[in-house]
């Protein structure tokens, strides 16, 4: 199979991962979201500026499936958290480079919420800069930095996106 064709296939692959893994979160099921990820993953949601400044910090750092979990419990189990809906909108997916079983790729996100008797607002909008490891049960993410532009956002929603 030439490059082209490869990455082509790769990219149609992220794309249907991509649907699910936004659906999963869509539907607030953020114990599943953790099983996209391999055990040793790393998962950053960092504001663009501090990215491009190399400055690590960032709203959510995650090394491994097991800060994940702790993270999703945490979410589901704080005092502060008002009822709401999200909705995940993932497109312009690109497959960069494959190399063995890992798969370089890039996509856009934004991340619209709507709290009760409010209007729905954008509250992020970003860049996936991903890792993706092929696996013997489909693709997984080995790293997923999400890099957003939005520079106000609600610091009551450190949500997974």
């Amino acid at each position: 199979m030439d490059k082209n064709t490869a990455l082509r296939d790769a990219r149609l692959e992220i794309e249907e991962f991509n649907y699910a893994y936004a659906d999963t979160l869509d539907r607030f099921d953020v114990d599943s979201w953790v099983e996209y990820f391999t055990e040793d993953a790393l998962y950053h949601v960092i504001a663009r500026d501090n990215e491009e400044s190399g400055l690590p910090l960032g709203l959510i750092y995650c090394e491994g499936k097991a800060m994940m979990k702790d993270r999703a419990y945490a979410l589901l189990n704080t005092e502060m958290f008002a009822p709401r809906y999200l909705h995940l909108s993932i497109t312009n997916t690109r497959a960069l480079k494959i190399e063995g079983d890992l798969i370089d790729a890039a996509a856009n996100y934004t991340l619209i919420e709507t709290l009760v008797e409010e209007p729905s607002r954008v509250q992020q909008v970003g860049k996936y800069r991903d890792i993706f490891k092929r696996t013997p049960n489909g693709l997984l993410l080995q790293e997923r930095k999400c890099v957003f532009d939005s520079v106000m956002i609600d610091n009551c929603l450190v949500f997974p996106v």
